[in-house]
């Protein structure tokens, strides 16, 4: 199937040859026509198979030209990072139309997209408190709304935005069309999808969860996360197979002493990107990165799903992530488009209990490589190995209620040492 069978139109196909799209994806065939036709539909597909077109192409041909001031579509996205990335795909398939597309996020004032809205537009692509803040300031009007997508539906969802886009459907038309497109689609926010969806038609393509089959999955176990460093270190030494290279952290301080470890080495540029980066910061370090004057992209979660740029050679999991379905969405970075990937993750004996659980969910098994023997192993510092043994402690308690912890066992264990000692005692006061 080609896109001429899809009832595409020719200047949607100029502009998809221009972008070197010359064929369409699974996802893209089976979501086309029922987008088309004007129906609700929840699209599961794997990260990197062409889900923004699978949704934008259909709704572009039923907007068809410019017309009015205010939106007629509204395409809601859970970070900037995604805003972004929408705005540049739906520019790029809209370039032989006069369709205006405009992108709203926080982290700047308001004002100057409130004055770009006011200059007309058909497709508003946002994150949903910002498009609230402007719609209550009467910045933008809802009553042409047709069309509603919700972009990574499941982290809207789990980011905790349920009361923010209650309080959208409020406003906006109750007649419209709904898409809901993510890689992953728990049970539970199916059942919170009911809530706005009418009769949807459920288009997926591959098992929910499952990673991109081009993607090569493999683990290293390391103890602590000076280990992982020098693991790290030797693995970004071959600059020729790791030429572009994500690697994930836990958490924010975990990012920022990896960037700033790597920035003191001679291996290429790095940038470091989380929630605390300000937008401009974020923006030009992904637009380095994708344009290759960037090497090495330190990223926390938040930006997991925001990074759309084919020639990622590797994802490397610093840290394995608490949140499983993170697990897709990281690796989803690399293998983009069809390409070859690499993903690479890190695992200390905390973290093997969380690589068994995304194992189950992604219905395979991620192979083990032997630890290099060039690469030192360094001991874990006291603070370090405290962490570990609560989290060993949680993770514990979780398969065994009745469980009460590393410190209750070892206080159980002196007092059977200290009674033993008192009765010996006893026994030798009566012998005397």
């Amino acid at each position: 199937m080609n896109f001429e069978d899809l009832k595409i139109t020719r200047q949607f196909i100029n502009a998809l040859d221009d972008a070197g799209i010359s064929m369409p994806t699974d996802i893209q065939q089976k979501a086309i026509p029922p987008i088309r036709s004007g129906q609700d539909v929840i699209g599961i597909a794997q990260t990197g198979t062409g889900k923004t077109a699978a949704y934008l192409l259909p709704l572009l041909l039923q907007l068809k030209y410019a017309q009015g001031d205010t939106p007629r579509c509204l395409i809601l996205v859970p970070t900037k990072e995604l805003v972004i990335q929408v705005v540049k795909h739906t520019q790029m398939f809209a370039k032989y139309t006069d369709l205006r597309c405009i992108g709203v996020y926080g982290g700047i004032g308001p004002k100057a997209q409130i004055e770009s809205i006011a200059q007309g537009v058909d497709i508003v692509v946002a994150t949903p408190g910002r498009f609230l803040e402007i719609y209550s300031r009467g910045g933008v009007g809802v009553k042409k709304l047709k069309h509603l997508v919700l972009d990574e539906a499941d982290r809207m969802m789990d980011m905790g935005f349920m009361p923010q886009l209650r309080d959208l459907f409020e406003v906006i038309p109750s007649k419209r069309q709904n898409l809901l497109f993510s890689a992953t689609f728990p049970h539970r926010v199916e059942g919170l999808s009911e809530e706005f969806l009418l009769w949807p038609t459920r288009v997926e393509v591959t098992p929910e969860s499952t990673p991109v089959e081009t993607v090569d999955q493999c683990y290293y176990k390391a103890p602590n996360f000076k280990t992982k460093l020098n693991l790290l270190i030797h693995l970004l030494q071959d600059t020729e197979r790791l030429f572009r290279v994500i690697i994930f952290a836990h958490t924010k301080t975990y990012a920022e002493s990896i960037g700033r470890y790597l920035a003191r080495l001679d291996l290429g540029e790095v940038r470091v990107i989380h929630s605390n980066k300000g937008q401009n910061s974020r923006i030009n370090a992904m637009e380095d990165f994708g344009e290759g004057g960037v090497r090495i992209l330190v990223s926390t979660d938040v930006s997991s799903r925001g990074i759309d740029i084919p020639e990622v050679s590797h994802v490397i999991n610093f840290s394995v992530p608490r949140d499983y379905l993170d697990y897709v969405h990281r690796i989803g970075r690399t293998g983009r488009a069809f390409r070859a990937g690499e993903a690479i993750t890190f695992v200390d004996h905390t973290e093997v209990y969380h690589l068994s659980r995304i194992e189950e969910i992604i219905q395979m098994k991620v192979p083990e490589i032997p630890f290099p023997e060039e690469v030192e192993v360094e001991e874990s510092g006291k603070g370090e190995k405290q962490d570990q043994a609560r989290e060993i402690d949680k993770q514990k308690r979780r398969a065994d209620p009745d469980y009460k912890g590393a410190f209750h066992e070892k206080k159980k264990k002196t007092g059977r040492k200290h009674v033993s000692k008192k009765s010996s005692s006893t026994r030798s006061k009566k012998r005397r």
